[in-house]
């Protein structure tokens, strides 16, 4: 462990927050994989998995201003419990639903609604846990174990299903999440994070909009996290067929393609916290995204598998690190008292570029074939590199 992961592991505050987090993960490798093959199970077609996804994504999109909002005004902490237990009787309730497909997406729909209030709320806590020069390797920790719960796990999921059924999945990850709440209930912040100042709770949503509208980095961002998403819910969702089609390679190649991404996102993170602990340095905010245009580009261009799978390798490494400093440089930067719902606009920014990305990837790639939805995705992600930069690069001059 470097030198960045001992000094964040040695606070019990982030110990706590990362076995929270990890443990949620854990669940959530068993319940992503059981849930894809109970929903194919029962409908036999890929759109009737693709309606889990959607059923993921609207309640982030009805619900992230309420949810920030509530972060911002109650103890996050509080808000994170209280998120873990209805999922936790959620993920339960699964397997008296599993016959029926309205009853499986009624489900899902509620847990990524709890999930809503989760993630900003967790957000907010982890900047009242660590100093800023910490950042960065607390977010390396929780994504780190985050990837590698989903490499090691996810296959085991497969197992589990075939061997004993949907239902040990889904308790798995209620079990998780049981896990995660005990343990963030005996959490205390160090530094308790400022509410929002008191009014109507629309007020304090226009307020939150208005702090994100108003701040130069902040705006950028969001800009850039608009067009990653754009890019990247197409070329994620279509992987598949550029490893079938333009490489030729069958279900073993789509899962090589996976493993690639895989472990270069584990060794993303680790590599980033040895050289870097400023959030703010441009070229570790900026600079993933323009590795990812490159891996893009050349996944639009090659033919050949072992080129291609040692370019998702870097892919992984630059989405991992991409996230890790992106992740840190917001929330150095947002204010205290608004982190709530500046995260929950973020989450909504990405669900509704990722929604649009994965309906016009798919119109795309059957009207002018995969090449056009990478070679795409590779502009829009040059594009964010270059907001991404000139964001850093207002932080850095305004911090001179």
């Amino acid at each position: 462990m470097n030198t960045g992961l001992r000094q964040v592991f040695a606070l019990p505050g982030y110990r706590r927050l990362w076995f929270a987090r990890t443990a949620s993960a854990w669940g959530d490798a068993f319940a992503t994989v059981a849930l894809s093959l109970l929903v194919w199970e029962r409908t036999g077609s890929g759109l009737g998995v693709a309606g889990v996804v959607a059923a993921e994504i609207a309640p982030v999109l009805l619900l992230a201003p309420v949810a920030g909002v509530v972060v911002d005004r109650l103890a996050p902490v509080r808000v994170m419990v209280i998120a873990d237990l209805a999922r936790m009787l959620l993920a339960a309730a699964l397997p008296l639903v599993d016959h029926s497909v309205p009853g499986i997406y009624a489900v899902a729909f509620a847990m990524s609604g709890a999930s809503a209030f989760f993630n900003p709320a967790a957000g907010a806590v982890l900047p009242a846990l660590v100093d800023e020069e910490e950042l960065i390797a607390a977010n390396s920790g929780i994504w780190t174990a985050a990837v590698l719960s989903q490499i090691v796990l996810a296959p085991a999921a497969g197992l589990v299903v075939a061997a004993i059924g949907y239902g040990p999945a889904f308790w798995m990850n209620a079990a998780s999440f049981a896990a995660s709440a005990a343990v963030l209930a005996r959490l205390r912040l160090p530094r308790r994070p400022v509410g929002a100042t008191r009014g109507g709770f629309w007020r304090q949503a226009r307020d939150g909009i208005g702090v994100l509208a108003g701040h130069r980095v902040l705006r950028a961002l969001a800009a850039g996290q608009g067009l990653a998403a754009l890019s990247a819910g197409a070329t994620s969702a279509l992987l598949v067929v550029l490893v079938r089609d333009r490489l030729g390679l069958g279900p073993s190649g789509y899962g090589m393609a996976l493993a690639s991404i895989g472990v270069g996102a584990a060794a993303g993170p680790l590599l980033l916290t040895r050289y870097v602990s400023d959030p703010h340095r441009p070229a570790f905010v900026f600079g993933p995204y323009l590795l990812r245009a490159v891996v893009d580009a050349v996944l639009a261009l090659v033919r050949v598998p072992v080129v291609a799978l040692g370019s998702l390798a870097g892919y992984g490494v630059a989405t991992s690190t991409g996230a890790v400093t992106f992740n840190s440089l917001l929330q150095a930067k947002t204010p205290p008292a608004a982190r709530g719902r500046v995260f929950a606009a973020f989450d909504l920014i990405w669900q509704l570029g990722r929604l649009a990305s994965l309906a016009l990837g798919g119109w795309l790639a059957d009207a002018a074939g995969i090449t056009a939805v990478y070679a795409i995705g590779a502009a829009l992600l040059a594009a964010a590199a270059l907001i991404g930069r000139a964001a850093s690069a207002t932080t850095v001059t305004t911090q001179r």
